[in-house]
């Protein structure tokens, strides 16, 4: 297995702005950062104020002008990004508990999982780079019409802290292969990986200045950089209410482009013709219960039909039972524990009202006992459930699922639309027909259909409707996302 002892994860509590480590402000304003797994103080981070994120947005944008990152042979900016990954890849045993010591992903994960995607996720990207350019238009035959593609300038990526190297690489993989520089912020919650990656692609050969890393809240940090002049686009994955926070701080300082992965609240919609129930029970459970619920595409809203509705949730029961919980340094974890004990107590304050509201707990229900003061909570079922309670209609960010029955395909659909939220849904039917139309009529940004989760080719879209947000991670829309296009009409002049 892959245990590690987290004592001896050493972490770095600086910046890194033009190629180096840059010191905190020493101010009152410093954060106590937090091992989920045991609630236990690790390390302080420097909150870098306005007057810092200028210097480091600043730095982006002298070397997007001077380095030549953008104008040098695209190929060659590819080269870079491969050894980047390279690197990261060579790097597991560093950043893999760099990752786990601080978040919510077990070791095994960060292993297996997210150091090889992050890695993987840079090349899919660097690979647009000469193949992604702008057209020459139909015009009159004595002139020329092109549309040409260049990059932003500087983008501001805010990175969430449920899978933070993962979603980061999301953020700087297609804005960097595009031409641009990065100012990132990560979580204040999981903020040390994000410095790591910075320092290997350097030794990879980008030139200082492309990718900085700022520290820092939401409040100070995060505001000043997506406010900044320089900023020429922002993205952004997280909550709802911070989305919409940033989008209008966006208009109010410049009217700059967003793309925002937010909140969800996924319905998993069962047929009982669905091919082999056991399996579908697995799944359904895993769409829950990865990463704790912590997850912004979880399958938190079973939508089942009533003659299976029983077999499938004993099931899904039986699947949770088989996790354990444990410390993200064990490598026998299969259980992540909640980013923070408050946010287990808010987890199973939801709970309870279900509960008081009429709702009966079919598993969990409880907090999970772990050694330490970390918050950890047992994957739960709650059935008997209404539309409007809080737990059916709001993101609740933890292993809770709820569970509604229907007899026909209309009701199905009915149940499966939810007023705010279109980030993903999930079909399981063994009716193609079915399965098509359930797609076209959900109103989500992914629909699975047999299947929930994405897949790990990179080369498909990710993206929410309605409060879920706008704009696509991955694929090549997020790559062209990172570019603006430029007209240009010539008329050929005769002498």
């Amino acid at each position: 297995m892959h245990s590690f002892n987290p004592d001896l994860v050493k972490v770095r509590s600086s910046h890194f702005i033009g190629g180096v480590h840059v010191a905190g402000q020493g101010t009152a304003l410093d954060l106590d950062v937090r091992r989920p797994s045991d609630n236990r103080v690790y390390a302080g981070l420097p909150v870098a104020d306005a007057e810092l994120v200028d210097m480091a947005v600043q730095n982006a944008w002298q070397a997007f002008k001077k380095s030549n990152w953008a104008r040098q042979a695209p190929r060659e900016r590819a080269r870079i990004m491969r050894r980047w990954a390279d690197l990261i890849e060579a790097d597991v045993a560093q950043l893999a508990a760099l990752e786990a010591v601080g978040s919510t992903r077990p070791i095994a994960n960060a292993v297996a999982w997210d150091i090889p995607f992050t890695a993987e996720g840079l090349r899919f990207f660097a690979e647009f780079a000469d193949k992604v350019g702008g057209d020459v238009a139909a015009t009159r035959s004595d002139a020329l019409g092109m549309t040409i593609a260049e990059p932003y300038g500087v983008i501001g990526a805010i990175a969430p802290w449920n899978f933070p190297l993962v979603m980061a690489s999301w953020k700087i993989g297609p804005a960097l292969a595009a031409g641009n520089a990065v100012v990132l912020k990560p979580s204040e919650l999981t903020p040390f990986s994000a410095i790591r990656l910075a320092e290997l692609a350097i030794a990879a050969g980008m030139p200082p200045g492309i990718f900085n890393v700022i520290q820092g809240d939401g409040r100070t940090t995060g505001d000043a950089l997506v406010r900044h002049p320089r900023i020429s686009k922002v993205t952004f994955t997280g909550s709802t209410r911070t989305g919409s926070a940033i989008m209008a701080a966006c208009a109010e300082s410049g009217t700059k482009p967003v793309t925002l992965e937010l909140g969800g609240k996924s319905p998993q919609l069962v047929f009982a013709d669905a091919p082999d129930l056991e399996r579908v029970a697995k799944m359904v459970a895993g769409a829950i219960a990865g990463n704790a619920g912590q997850v912004c595409v979880a399958g938190s809203r079973l939508i089942v039909q009533r003659g299976v509705a029983g077999q499938l949730v004993e099931g899904i029961a039986a699947a949770f039972k088989a996790l354990r919980p444990g410390h993200t340094w064990s490598g026998d974890t299969t259980l992540s524990p909640i980013i923070s004990r408050k946010d287990a107590l808010r987890i199973d304050g939801v709970v309870r009202r279900a509960v008081e509201a009429g709702a009966s707990i079919a598993a969990g229900g409880a907090l999970a006992a772990v050694e330490g003061d970390g918050g950890y909570y047992q994957p739960t079922i709650l059935t008997g459930v209404e539309a409007d309670m809080e737990a059916v209609r709001d993101e609740i960010f933890g292993p809770v699922m709820t569970v509604q029955v229907f007899d026909d395909d209309d009701e199905a659909l009915a149940l499966g639309d939810h007023p705010a939220y279109g980030l993903a849904a999930g079909v399981h039917t063994a009716d193609i027909g079915r399965a098509l139309r359930c797609a076209r009529e959900l109103e989500a940004g992914t629909v699975w259909i047999n299947r929930y989760g994405r897949s790990d080719d990179y080369v498909l879209p990710t993206g929410g409707f309605k409060r879920s947000g706008m704009g696509k991670d991955l694929g090549r829309q997020s790559y062209e996302a990172n570019l603006r296009y430029k007209t240009v009409l010539v008329d050929f002049v005769r002498q």
